[in-house]
């Protein structure tokens, strides 16, 4: 007897397609998520090139502001929304659930990464269009700065997930905004590292953030090429994070 239409999974790429459009979809309906993503990066842009409140070291304030907007753009979307996200789906057994699914677990995590990307570049437009609204003029290679994007989304994640697999959905709600206010004030988004002591610059230098956001201005501020050191800096955060949400990661 032939069935119609055939029984079975649909193919990967089908369901790895369906499942990015879900997620993404799921995102921008969230209220608290689309605040993090979207809102108080565009406040921030707006409010702090209207207000003169600290020394851009030199830079014009939008010029300044904006690659350190897209940072926190990027870690928003890569780190906070999808520890919260992926601690409560884990929580409710979504991902328990999920796991048992056709789907497989790579593409599962394949399709989370697809979201974030999607979310980003919507991110980009957002912040990109509100700066040359306030008079920026990007600099510097395209090619560079998705590189940084990449490897800081990557960098993120990796953390992300790591948080969300390992501790309850509340005590991730609680960390990663804690590590989100605390990266946002002292990360160099906002606020030059050389407003800190000199002591402390290196060490906030080699946070995600502070790489993210120093490599995204030498390229769009400065007009450099790829900045390689930051770049190596977001690879080994990347590794170690991926690394160690491979190790701990719990699905239930």
């Amino acid at each position: 007897m032939t069935f119609s239409p055939a029984p079975g999974a649909a193919p990967v790429t089908r369901m790895l397609l369906a499942q990015t459009a879900f997620e993404t979809r799921l995102l921008l309906r969230n209220g608290e998520q689309l605040l993090l993503t979207a809102v108080i990066p565009a406040l921030l842009l707006g409010l702090l090139a209207a207000v003169p409140v600290f020394d851009t070291d030199g830079y014009d304030r939008v010029d300044f502001l904006v690659p350190g907007i897209l940072a926190l753009a990027v870690m928003s979307t890569a780190f906070t929304s999808l520890a919260i996200a992926t601690g409560y789906e884990r929580r409710y057994g979504v991902l328990k659930r999920l796991a048992a699914a056709p789907l497989p677990r790579w593409s599962l995590l394949l399709s989370k990464a697809l979201t974030m990307l999607v979310i980003e570049a919507l991110q980009v437009l957002l912040v990109g269009g509100l700066g040359m609204a306030l008079g920026w003029r990007p600099h510097g290679s395209v090619f560079a700065v998705v590189i940084l994007v990449v490897a800081g989304t990557l960098a993120f994640a990796g953390l992300g997930l790591l948080m969300a697999g390992t501790l309850r959905a509340e005590a991730t709600l609680a960390a990663a905004n804690l590590v989100y206010l605390l990266l946002l004030v002292l990360g160099g988004a906002v606020i030059p590292l050389s407003q800190f002591p000199d002591g402390l610059q290196p060490v906030l230098a080699a946070t995600p953030t502070g790489a993210l956001a120093e490599g995204l201005r030498a390229v769009l501020a400065d007009g450099a090429g790829v900045p390689w050191a930051a770049v190596g800096v977001l690879a080994a955060w990347a590794a170690a994070g991926m690394a160690a949400a491979a190790r701990w990661f719990r699905w239930e």
